[in-house]
């Protein structure tokens, strides 16, 4: 490969073009900040080339300079562009293929659901295709401290807002009651694992577990469930495998979604 060649050339794309494409996927999530030199050893361009090509990529918005001078970043321009795409990548259109393979691996009901501000409303469902099963018909609206969607969308509200939410009555709190305290640990529990998990905490035959989508600001927009009767899950001992399945599927509708990469764990 040449000094003057890109990577990659596909017939017909104009030279200038592919090299300012190469230059812009030369970026990525553990390489956000790149030099002219290394750029250039990346792309396979003279290091000339590089230079007059960030100059023009970072008037146009599309990479800008870090204060130092001697870094290049990615800039707006590139989020602008993929705004038009984005904005057609609702929870529903993005989870729906996701949902399918959920239920279609774990042989239970999944579901999407979407924060009201005083409970989760599900969106969307895919049903479990046993005969013995839980469902999450759309727009059953869910406000129980014990169910699993709640909680997992309560641990990324502020404390205060649900604090007033449980002492209000408009989350109904279990049997026993909360306190603050009991709140705030549960929640910072959720957050750690990622998960919030019903084991037979609303009905003694329902198994449920859930967690967070986020969308492309990294804000918690909805969350993915499933649903399984108890029974089962106990006989087959697949309570983790569920819980790992469940994980997958929001980080995987996250990602869909534009999501920045989060920990392991949420």
């Amino acid at each position: 490969m040449s000094d003057e060649q890109p990577a990659r050339q596909p017939q017909g794309a104009p030279a200038a073009l592919l090299n300012g494409l190469a230059i812009l996927e030369s970026f990525s999530i553990r390489r956000p900040a790149l030099g002219v030199t290394e750029i250039s050893e990346i792309v396979g361009l003279h290091k000339s080339t590089v230079s007059r090509m960030l100059h023009g990529l970072a008037e146009l918005g599309y990479v800008q300079r870090e204060r130092d001078g001697g870094r290049y970043r990615l800039g707006l321009s590139v989020l602008e562009l993929s705004a038009p795409l984005l904005a057609d990548l609702d929870i529903r259109d993005a989870g729906l293929e996701y949902l399918e393979q959920l239920t279609e691996v774990t042989g239970e009901t999944s579901a999407l659901g979407v924060w009201s501000g005083t409970g989760t409303i599900v969106v969307d469902q895919v049903a479990s295709p046993h005969q013995v099963r839980h469902t999450q018909p759309i727009g059953n609206r869910y406000n129980q401290w014990n169910s699993s969607s709640v909680r997992v969308m309560l641990a990324y509200q502020p404390m205060k807002t649900v604090c007033e939410l449980v002492d209000g009555g408009l989350i109904i709190p279990p049997r026993g009651g909360l306190t603050h305290e009991l709140i705030q640990n549960e929640l910072d529990e959720i957050r750690r694992t990622g998960l919030a998990m019903n084991k037979g905490f609303t009905t003694p035959e329902e198994f449920g577990v859930a967690a967070v989508v986020r969308d492309l600001r990294g804000a918690e927009i909805g969350c993915v469930i499933l649903s399984a009767p108890s029974s089962r899950v106990e006989l087959n001992d697949s309570a983790e495998d569920l819980q790992e399945a469940v994980r997958k599927t929001a980080n995987d509708i996250s990602a869909r979604l534009g999501a920045p990469v989060m920990s392991e764990n949420g």
